[in-house]
């Protein structure tokens, strides 16, 4: 497979000369913003658009590793498979992923081993966008939001049938993967559907990249010479790396001069391995392990399952007050269940008794969401008024659960509307949230394995104390733009944003294995209310281009899990006893206590953009340097945990209508800002190349031919927004080919 994919990449570079943009090229002059119906040169909130055809000539990664790269926007990896967006150093339950402006609601916020139930397959565009139109469809979006938008649900009548069939190999995982999609009018209906599926194995690392703890180095060393084999990190690739999976759309949908009405149901199941997972002590002989990274050799994986029913139209009408209304429901049941697996006569001797008869652990997230936009826009002022309801039930089951059923209910009202004032262009954003958080807190009794050696692995569960958390979170934006002459932009934007805690946040309270932590949530945590400044400078004239963005971002009351301190950890001993320290280590059994705290935060940096666009005789080349830095600190001083690092990023884009080719480095930098007990992550450089082609074939059929390589430096890459950056370390070197046969 690798050698193929040499000699295809070798001879593409020798024989193409003409060719065009890639997924780096954002042409936000030609794009519209599906979120406020505007074209994004006119949206003077922060925004990215990147367009369906540009992901597809991609590799197929996560949501995150396809937008990494984008200034401001990096990923929060947990292997291959997992990877979630962070923006402006903000992640987590802080960014809200849409689909076609409606909340994907799975088990992503639940832990970071979980991925995003999100299909790439055949979109449209990717929206990442802050500012106050983001207050119109999400609550709590304090980072930012990103909003993937399809067609399954089309809002005008299709003018032709399309047919696109689709194949994909990679190298770093000896991957490989298929798509097809179609969509037609028949009989004034507007028929579409898109299937994808793929298959990838452990992804390969350069040599020596895959780290393990102190502890760990020490007990390899003393055994290597026993057993007569170095250390597995020499492996060469992630062991339980792997993905597979398959994702459907279907959507029927009727368009006229009222409007249009639709329905769509969207399929999607994976299996993907788990690479780092901590065992605590007695799990496995009587001593903790980590599993799927190189050590043991269980196997740790997940599945997923997830069913999505959509309901969405607009209604036009002709009157002075409302001009449309556009509405959804969303019905999301989805299971995401993680799984323990020996291999055959692996280790049976050493597990006996140890095993994991208790089961697989099994997480739940049943949604129903309405949601309704009215256009109230008039010929003095363009506004919207949103409505939105939630009903939402989150439960984990099983040998592993963290956290007790909870239920989430939500109403939220929000108000957006734009103005021209001359040479002035205002945006003004307001949102009130009405959310009720109920769960419960089971108190843990620790037991210690010599007192139950025969019942160590019965769960232990002392008083459950309900609670029921009601929330009223007020939201409000503003951006002020003006234009000097043709050639220089000026927007200054302000937001104060709250968001209530979520439910793993408040009601957390057990071994979340995945991170190596005991985590524990805190019921009387209050919402989160950041305030939100930015300017933005944007210049443009003889092809030169450039943009600087300052921001700051104080957040009230920052929600963080922090590792605790020695002291408190002494403290746990005393309470329940010394004798068993000198025993067996640590009573947790290798896992670390990490408490949801709250403290004032604040987070500034910048975005910096130059570049120049020469035109040549048959295409265009631009060359650009693109610069983002994020620092956050807590009012104490201290950094707050896994902060984005410094990056610089180099590119060379070459672009004619059918061709396309570009080469990017991006420099990212050794992070030294560190939070409490975590290490420093080292520098690298990931250089990536792609070059694609059209090629048109009999009956008006296309063939489109990409071919990519990715980290073709083989650098030794850590995620320091990853908790698992020693032992999973980013791919190494990736060739890749994609084709697309469409209309044939």
């Amino acid at each position: 497979m690798r050698n193929k994919l040499l000699w295809l990449l070798a001879f593409s570079l020798a024989s193409t000369t003409h060719i065009q943009a890639d997924d780096d090229t954002i042409e936000e002059v030609t794009v519209t913003a599906s979120l406020i119906d505007e074209l994004s040169t006119h949206a003077e909130n922060p925004i990215h658009v990147v367009s369906g055809d540009d992901i597809a000539n991609g590799a197929t990664q996560s949501l995150g590793e396809a937008l990494d790269g984008l200034l401001g926007v990096q990923s929060a990896d947990f292997g291959a498979a997992v990877g979630q967006p962070v923006i402006r150093g903000m992640s987590g339950n802080r960014v809200k992923i849409l689909n076609n402006g409606m909340n994907v609601r799975d088990a992503a916020g639940l832990a970071a081993d979980h991925i995003l139930e999100v299909d790439l397959n055949n979109v449209q565009q990717i929206e990442i966008i802050r500012g106050p139109s983001s207050l119109l469809y999400s609550n709590g979006s304090i980072g930012g939001i990103v909003n993937v938008v399809d067609n399954t649900i089309a809002r005008s009548d299709f003018d032709q049938m399309e047919f696109k069939f689709g194949a994909e190999g990679q190298s770093v995982n000896d991957g490989e993967a298929y798509d097809f999609s179609y969509q037609n009018n028949i009989g004034g209906l507007n028929i579409s559907l898109a299937h994808k599926t793929h298959n990838f194995g452990n992804f390969d690392t350069p040599a020596g990249a895959i780290l393990h703890s102190e502890e760990e180095h020490e007990g390899e060393e003393e055994h290597e010479d026993e057993e007569g084999h170095g250390h597995e990190e020499d492996r060469g690739f992630v062991a339980n790396s792997d993905f597979e999976s398959k994702a459907t759309r279907f959507g029927v949908s009727k368009a006229g001069d009222w409007g249009y009405f639709g329905v769509s149901v969207n399929k999607s199941d994976s299996v993907y391995g788990i690479p780092f997972h901590q065992e605590p002590a007695g799990a496995h002989g009587g001593h903790g392990d980590e599993h799927g990274d190189g050590h043991g050799e269980e196997r740790i994986f997940s599945t997923t399952k997830s069913e999505v029913i959509n309901v969405a139209g607009s209604l036009l009408f002709d009157n002075s007050f409302i001009n449309q209304v556009d509405y959804f429901f969303r019905d999301s049941d989805y299971s995401l269940t993680e799984q323990h697996a020996e291999p055959e006569g692996g280790h049976e001797e050493g597990h006996e008794g140890h095993g994991h008869e208790e089961g697989p652990t099994e997480f739940l997230n049943e949604a129903r969401e309405f949601g309704a936009i009215l256009d109230l826009s008039n010929d003095f002022v363009k506004q919207k008024l949103s409505i939105n309801i939630v009903d939402e039930d989150v439960s984990i089951i099983g040998a592993e659960a963290f956290m007790n059923p909870a239920k989430n209910e939500e109403f939220t009202i929000g108000y957006f509307a734009t103005k021209e004032f001359g040479d002035f262009h205002i945006d003004f954003g307001v949102r009130h949230d009405q959310l009720d958080r109920k769960g419960s807190v089971t108190e843990r009794e620790e037991h210690h394995e010599e007192e139950h050696e025969e019942e160590h692995e019965e769960e232990h569960e002392g008083e459950t104390t309900a609670f029921d958390r009601d929330f009223n979170n007020t939201s409000f934006a503003l951006t002020v733009g003006r234009s000097f002459g043709d050639n220089l932009d000026i927007n200054i934007g302000w937001a104060l944003v709250e968001r209530a805690p979520s439910a793993v946040e408040l009601y957390m309270n057990g071994p979340h294995l995945a991170t190596g932590r005991l985590e524990t949530g805190d019921p009387s945590l209050e919402a989160e209310k950041g305030s939100n400044f930015d300017v933005n400078f944007a210049y443009e004239k003889d092809g030169f281009f450039g943009s600087l963005t300052l921001f700051t971002h104080d957040v009230d009351n920052y929600i963080f899990l922090i590792d605790e301190i020695e002291e408190d950890h002494d403290d746990h001993g005393d309470e329940h006893g010394d004798e068993h320290e000198g025993e067996h280590g640590d009573e947790l059994g290798g896992l670390i206590r990490a408490n949801h705290l709250q403290q004032d935060a604040e987070l500034k940096g910048y975005e910096l953009e130059l570049g120049k666009v020469f035109d040549l005789a048959r295409g265009d080349l631009t060359v650009s340097f693109a610069r983002d830095s994020v620092s956050g600190e807590f009012d104490d001083g201290t950094d707050i945990p896994r902060m984005v690092p410094d990056r610089n990023i180099y590119s060379v884009v070459y672009s004619e209508p059918t061709l396309d080719l570009s080469l990017r480095l991006k420099d990212v930098h050794k992070q030294t800002d560190i939070g409490f007990n975590e290490t420093v992550s080292e520098g690298y450089e990931m250089l990536d190349f792609r070059v694609s082609k059209t090629f048109s074939v009999d009956q008006g059929a296309e063939l489109t031919l990409s071919l990519f390589a990715n980290n073709l430096l083989n650098e030794v890459a850590r995620n320091h927004t990853s908790f698992v950056k020693d032992p999973v370390p980013l791919p190494g070197r990736n060739y890749g080919i994609k084709l697309s046969l469409s209309n044939f």
